[in-house]
């Protein structure tokens, strides 16, 4: 799957680049955005949107999303390089919910540099992040591989559905580890990373699906696929946070214990507190709910959640989630080549190391 990723990312960029240029100039706007009721400022939108969306992209990122919509377009019989410009839909959107969820976390670190906001200011943050949300419906519109009109239609409405409910998890996420008590359980951690990880990986399936002009029910199989990838993706980003923290793991681009500091109510915690016993279940919430925590602080609550086996645990539930994802896609029809990818592609969501 590493070779897949590297394979195409230079083309992906390539095709981001078409649709934001690294220099932005009044052509550019001019076609893209059309005429101007006055005048436009090149120079600052410069500085206020492409400057900053490559700054971020050209620190690395895996491009999975974009690269998993060309597997299938291609494993359903399309040529992948047609539809490149739709492949940026997904890695547009997922850079921009990078770049709000940092101003709303407060991170120090992105990609192994200063998050954004950090850089150019939480103004120009939160305007280049949300106009990320909105610059990937260009692409419909254009319409670049002349989709009939039901296509058209049905990726859009698509699009408002899954980034509706983004913001669902989001809300959740960002109210969990604001409150100081661990009051939900498993399963709300879990619809949580469906709807805010998940969303951007059903965007990829059901785009991908849609386009190809899929049977309904292949739509959701494949969405469903990608979904519990996504969620997989996400304990494993956790669990990468923590032992990246502990010295287990390559270099994250994070900040030591990002996750504690945030106070982030990932799996892991929630089965630390439930395994651990009052003392120790207690002190972890006091860690996760502090607003100044030390280093120590961070190593202590990595304590707490080591002992009580909470990172194998949660290994043990990503594991489960690619097992079901790849459930999800047999019978589909895909060639052997696609599978393989496919079934590759939910194991490096979890084993990869940064």
């Amino acid at each position: 799957m590493r070779e897949t990723l590297a394979d195409w990312r230079p083309a992906i960029d390539d095709a981001i680049a078409e649709l934001v240029p690294r220099e932005i100039d009044a052509d550019y706007l001019e076609s893209y955005f059309g005429s101007p009721t006055y005048a436009y400022d090149p120079k600052g939108i410069q500085q206020a949107l492409a400057t900053p969306l490559w700054d971020l992209l050209d620190r690395g990122g895996k491009r999975w999303r974009a690269v998993l919509f060309l597997v299938f377009m291609e494993g359903f019989g399309e040529d992948p390089a047609e539809y490149l410009p739709y492949a940026c839909i997904p890695e547009i959107l997922h850079n921009g919910t990078i770049i709000v969820d940092d101003v709303e976390d407060g991170a120090t670190i992105r990609r192994g540099e200063p998050a954004l906001h950090r850089v150019y200011g939480r103004d120009i943050a939160l305007n280049a992040g949300n106009a990320m949300y909105f610059l990937p419906l260009k692409i419909i519109t254009n319409d670049p591989a002349d989709l009939p009109a039901d296509r058209q239609l049905a990726a859009y409405e698509m699009l408002m559905e899954e980034l509706n409910r983004t913001h669902l998890g989001q809300g959740m996420d960002i109210c969990w580890h604001n409150e100081r008590e661990v009051r939900i359980g498993t399963e709300e951690y879990l619809e949580m990373c469906a709807c805010k990880t998940g969303c951007l990986g059903r965007i990829v399936a059901r785009l991908a699906a849609i386009i190809a002009d899929q049977p309904s029910e292949v739509e959701a199989a494949v969405a469903k696929y990608a979904e519990l990838t996504a969620v997989a993706f996400q304990i494993g980003d956790d669990i990468l946070d923590v032992e990246n923290s502990l010295g287990r793991a390559g270099d994250f681009g994070k900040a030591f214990g990002n996750d504690i500091r945030e106070g982030k109510k990932t799996l892991m915690v929630i089965h630390a507190i439930e395994a651990s016993d009052p003392e120790r279940a207690d002190r972890l919430q006091t860690i996760l709910a502090a607003d100044d925590t030390t280093d120590d602080d961070v190593s202590e609550a990595l304590e707490i959640i080591a002992d009580a086996g909470s990172i194998e645990y949660a290994r043990d539930r990503a594991l489960e989630l690619a097992a079901q994802a790849r459930a999800e896609i047999d019978g589909l029809g895909f060639d052997d080549e696609t599978t393989r990818k496919l079934e590759e592609f939910t194991e490096f969501v979890i084993e990869r190391d940064e």
